[in-house]
């Protein structure tokens, strides 16, 4: 691969995707509007770049034959994104069916992913593994929540309040994004034991050449002294 390509790593993958999730949860959180088009614009933009992120991925980061998760991901975030993206078309009910979708969707590819990248002892499967695995636990969580849901709730000397099914739905969406851009943000800021691997044999060969060079120069001078 060359140095320009290098120059984008796994580790920047990692720390991207975690920004754009911290900045969808920020956005949900900070809101005082859990609507469904609040929700969806924000999951629009947040699967959106998340594609982008994954193509580059795909094209300049993963070696041939592991590139495919990062294709499918990127193809479902598209699809989930111009979906989400119509504003008239953002209702409760799209909320619910393309979040739960591309939640299940993705993070299967994700988990499967991590599975098979574990038969070949990568570092990062567990970090495919655990988002994959969150994925599809927001997914159902979505799905357990029942159609057209609405509970009255009462906070003393502040007054009573709804809580409905899209609040729950959006919250939930914006603490999956929370929970993925720490796990990921950590993941890309610890360092890699593969680079530690790395530099040792690089010192390791430094040492050699300097003690090859010490020894020659040794030798050299022996012979001068013989003469």
């Amino acid at each position: 691969m060359s140095a320009p390509a290098r120059a984008f790593t796994v580790r920047h993958v990692q720390l991207l995707r975690a920004l754009f999730a911290a900045i969808a949860a920020a956005m949900i959180t900070f809101s005082s509007d859990h609507s469904a088009p609040v929700g969806l614009s924000v999951f629009s933009g947040f699967v959106f770049v998340t594609a982008l992120v994954q193509v580059l991925a795909a094209w300049l980061v993963l070696p041939e034959g592991s590139r495919w998760s990062s294709v499918l991901l990127a193809a479902l975030g598209v699809v989930a994104g111009m979906t989400s993206g119509i504003p008239a078309w953002r209702s409760d009910d799209l909320f619910f069916v393309v979040v739960s979708v591309w939640a299940i969707l993705s993070g299967g590819i994700e988990l499967l992913a991590g599975f098979r990248a574990r038969r070949s002892a990568d570092p990062l499967a567990r970090d495919a593994i655990t988002v994959g695995a969150l994925g599809i636990l927001l997914g159902i969580a979505l799905l357990l929540i029942p159609a057209g849901f609405i509970q009255e709730y009462t906070i003393d000397k502040a007054g009573t309040f709804l809580l409905s099914g899209i609040i729950l739905g959006v919250g939930m969406f914006g603490g999956y994004a929370a929970i993925v851009a720490v796990f990921l943000g950590i993941a890309g800021l610890t360092p890699k034991s593969k680079d530690a691997a790395g530099a040792r044999p690089v010192a390791d060969a430094v040492d050699d050449d300097t003690a090859s060079g010490a020894d020659t120069s040794a030798t050299a001078a022996e012979r001068g002294g013989d003469r």
